[in-house]
């Protein structure tokens, strides 16, 4: 399998995934999902694993009822990946699907 791409240091974060956050200081982006319920979450959360199986990228997440904390990273870098703005695209597609 081969290496996922390097973010180029002129990527634009805010434009393409606008609600997430890239942390001070590390390597991660994170956001928080809140949904109507815990059946809400589950149901994103069970879109975002089938997706993360299917690129083999999975989140960094908790689960507190109607909320889904989310870290995005590529640990086997140390950086972040174009898998990391693919796992996050679809997670905010997700959620507005539920």
């Amino acid at each position: 399998m081969s290496q996922p791409k390097l973010i180029p240091d002129h990527f634009d974060f805010v434009a393409t995934v606008p609600q997430w956050q890239r942390i001070e200081g590390s390597t991660q982006l994170a956001r928080e999902f809140i949904f109507k319920d815990f059946k809400g979450a589950f149901q994103f959360m069970t879109l975002s694993a089938n997706f993360a199986e299917e690129i083999n990228h999975h989140p960094d997440w908790s689960n507190t009822w109607n909320k889904v904390s989310v870290r995005l990273s590529t640990h086997s870098m140390k950086t972040l990946t174009e898998l990391d703005i693919a796992m996050a695209c679809a997670m905010d597609r997700f959620a507005l699907q539920v």
